[in-house]
């Protein structure tokens, strides 16, 4: 199949009632391990990089290796730009072959956050997908975070979403960034969100979420949630286990190998904790 837009992997999460998992890589043993998970459960999902992991690899490296994974995978799948903060990180994605994008404006005061994402939509094709995010979320991400964190304010939804035509909406309510003990959404608050929202919702952070939060999302028009801590954590996890192991190890392969089991064994329970009804 290969990659298909972020508008199909929507479209199918939705008619089915599935949440997508949306799991950032960096490297090879990371995408090995979230395309495995994707194969074992059959959910679409979007495989996605932030600007700040593509200084190693550039965004064509990135779109190389994944797409060439997905070559034989039936199971939609989309390369989405995550947190792109420049409309040169939309643009730059784009050109490598991404099929789905955010435009990250939340630390811009309303209008301007507006401005950004409208321009950021007149660069995205219309059959690939948008996400703008409104209401700022807390934590770090890559050791970046917000000048500031603010919870996304119901009222301005509609107006929003209207004005910069996104096609799923990053929401603040109560998630973090990273891992944070005490990160817990608000179902109150997103709740109202969802009600005032005219696109499926994206909760970022999900790695700092207690997992009994999880099986809820469908019920609040979410979409997408991004994993990426819980990723990278197995992988260098693997490497440190081995080499406390055996301090002369030698063999990369195998602790690549391992590295692989690992990454696919986190994001086939994170894709099953969103997705109740396929079973643990």
């Amino acid at each position: 199949m290969g990659l298909v837009s972020g508008l199909r992997v929507i479209d199918e999460c939705l008619s089915k009632g599935l949440v997508a998992g949306a799991f950032n890589t960096t490297n090879l043993e990371t995408t090995m391990g979230i395309v495995r998970a994707v194969e074992a459960t059959r959910v679409p999902t979007f495989v996605q990089v932030a600007p700040t992991n593509i200084t190693l690899s550039g965004f064509e490296y990135i779109h190389d290796m994944v797409s060439r994974r997905l070559k034989d995978v039936d199971v939609p799948v989309a390369l989405h730009l995550d947190h792109g903060r420049t409309l040169d990180d939309v643009k730059d994605s784009l050109a490598a072959g991404f099929t789905s994008v955010m435009l990250d404006g939340a630390e811009h005061p309303f209008d301007k956050n507006v401005a950004l994402t409208q321009q950021a939509r007149a660069l995205t094709p219309t059959e690939y997908a948008l996400e703008a995010e409104l209401g700022s979320i807390g934590g770090k991400e890559d050791e970046i975070g917000p000048e500031f964190a603010a919870t996304t304010d119901p009222n301005e939804v509609p107006a929003f979403v209207q004005a910069v035509g996104c096609d799923m909406l990053a929401v603040s309510v109560g998630n973090v960034h990273g891992y944070a003990p005490n990160a817990r959404v608000d179902f109150d608050l997103l709740g109202k969100v969802k009600e005032a929202s005219s696109v499926p919702l994206v909760i970022h952070g999900g790695s700092g979420l207690p997992v009994e939060q999880f099986g809820r999302f469908h019920e609040f028009n979410v979409v997408k949630v991004n994993i990426a801590s819980d990723l990278r954590n197995a992988m260098i996890r693997s490497f440190g286990e081995a080499y406390v192991a055996n301090p002369n190890e030698h063999s990369l392969i195998r602790v690549s190998t391992q590295a692989v089991a690992a990454i696919a064994d986190v994001v086939e329970r994170r894709i099953r904790h969103f997705n109740p009804r396929l079973g643990a």
